[in-house]
């Protein structure tokens, strides 16, 4: 009878923390992606240069929530 220990090399493998990662890469891609579309959508006289300085921005803050 178990006494509520284990052995976690018993437990079969769970990639959680790959997965995460991934998926917070993958939210942060289409998090740029659609910043991006917005800002294009939103004020179409835009230079390619300020669209990437505020891609920067919008990057850093975003890096600093998750």
């Amino acid at each position: 009878m178990s006494d509520g220990n284990f052995n976690r090399s018993l437990l079969p493998h769970t990639p959680y923390h790959s997965g995460l990662q991934a998926g917070k890469a993958m939210a942060r891609m289409q998090a740029l992606k659609a910043f991006k579309l917005y800002l294009t959508q939103s004020a179409p006289q835009i230079t390619e240069e300020e669209i990437k300085i505020q891609t920067r921005r919008f990057q850093e803050i975003l890096s600093g929530m998750l």
